[in-house]
């Protein structure tokens, strides 16, 4: 990849036309387009929208199916129902986790993706198969991506002998985050559960990123032993929750979760839930929580929904939100990119209602993407297909054309 790279005649945000300097991975200035700049290399903008690069960092490579045909959904209602759907099904497949980590990968980026979270499920039924499938397609991407991969346990770390020892082993091996789920619900031991995942995180020095589907007040009280356990070991900066669904009850108690997670920089992810998940992303941006979005399960045993693309995800948060105003649908954008990038990166400031155009300062990191839309309120809305995308300040490209895939529907290849 080349040292320097000017981006020429584009609008950051739907700005004013600029010419971007990109120097050693990193934006070096924003000038006047024309301005005399030499670079190594030149990308033309002819006037179109430049944004952050698309973050999906609440994702499950492990499960997913996209680019396979169409299955119908065979789980029981519920959690757990899907939980053993997937055990039940994951190893019939018709291509291999590292095939179909893969195929999704390369999709994720070619719609502009360059920065990923990944939960790689861990247990008694699966071993280190799917970290293991997971490793193989980060290491294939790693030219193209940034790829953070959670230890996850998802049937739970108490339910099952073994699975802490296989925690254990899966952070040894090259996970970079240690998961949890559901402490109250799914395993019925917060404590012995938030033992294990803060025990693991303190022998590792990782990060945590706990799932929490737990509603309501449990969810809120979960939520608070979680709060308790980043204070007391010192981990400010280094937790993330997953969904928090508890946050969108309306209850009393969530103002006063949302300044506590702002005090120890607890990030959220979550993947545009519909009513009862949706969680209040303007209290949030408010108090200066970091929050990012993802595509979660795609076309898998758990849920047929996902196509790959981020900008898709960010109208689906839009909606499910109720944003119509060109201000509030570039905010569920910049939660889909900058946001998400916030989360994997604490250097980064979180978003700020405030200022909603991050991205472009001197400093800030050389991952973009160009689309051809009059704003960014446009983008999200009509969701172009030919897109430019800069990883580490260089142009980079991926081919989708792997066998046995099919990009579905209008973002297959015909379309595009």
């Amino acid at each position: 990849m080349g040292d320097s790279l000017l981006i020429t005649e584009v609008r950051p945000w739907g700005g004013d036309p600029v010419d971007v300097l990109v120097e050693d991975g990193a934006v070096a200035a924003v000038a006047a387009t024309g301005a005399s700049t030499t670079a190594a290399e030149r990308v033309d903008g002819a006037g179109r929208l430049i944004l952050p690069a698309l973050s999906d960092v609440h994702l499950h490579l492990d499960s997913s199916r996209l680019g396979l045909p169409f299955r119908a959904q065979t789980g029981e209602p519920g959690r757990w129902g899907r939980i053993m759907n997937d055990r039940e099904h994951w190893r019939g497949a018709e291509r291999s986790v590292t095939e179909r980590a893969s195929f999704t990968l390369a999709v994720a980026v070619a719609n502009g993706a360059t920065r990923i979270r990944s939960h790689a499920q861990v247990d008694a039924d699966t071993g280190l198969a799917k970290l293991e499938g997971e490793l193989a397609a980060r290491e294939r991407y790693a030219d193209v991506c940034d790829v953070e991969i959670v230890a996850f346990p998802q049937v739970g770390i108490l339910l099952e002998p073994g699975v802490v020892d296989l925690m254990d082993a899966a952070l040894a091996a090259g996970a970079d985050l240690v998961g949890g789920m559901d402490p109250c619900e799914l395993d019925r031991d917060p404590v012995r559960h938030l033992d294990a995942v803060f025990g693991l995180a303190e022998k590792h020095q990782a990060g945590v990123d706990i799932h929490l589907h737990e509603a309501g007040e449990l969810g809120l009280f979960t939520l608070s032993l979680i709060v308790e356990r980043v204070r007391a070991l010192g981990m400010a900066g280094q937790a993330t929750v997953s969904h928090a669904r508890c946050l969108a009850s309306g209850l009393p108690g969530v103002p006063g979760a949302i300044e506590r997670l702002a005090e120890y920089d607890i990030a959220l992810t979550h993947a545009a839930g519909a009513q009862g998940w949706a969680l209040p992303l303007l209290d949030l941006a408010a108090a200066g929580v970091r929050v990012g979005v993802g595509m979660d399960g795609q076309r898998d045993y758990w849920s047929p929904y996902g196509n790959g693309d981020m900008l898709d995800r960010a109208w689906q948060l839009a909606f499910v939100n109720g944003f119509g105003s060109d201000q509030h649908v570039e905010h569920a954008l910049a939660v889909a990119t900058w946001g998400g990038a916030s989360v994997l990166d604490r250097s980064l400031r979180p978003l700020d209602l405030s200022d909603t155009h991050p991205g472009f300062a001197v400093g800030d990191p050389a991952e973009f993407f160009l689309v051809d839309a009059v704003s960014p309120a446009a983008a999200v809305m009509d969701r172009p297909a030919a897109r430019t995308v800069i990883h580490r300040g260089a142009v980079v490209s991926v081919d989708t054309a792997i066998e046995g895939f099919e990009i579905p529907g209008r973002f297959g290849r015909e379309g595009s």
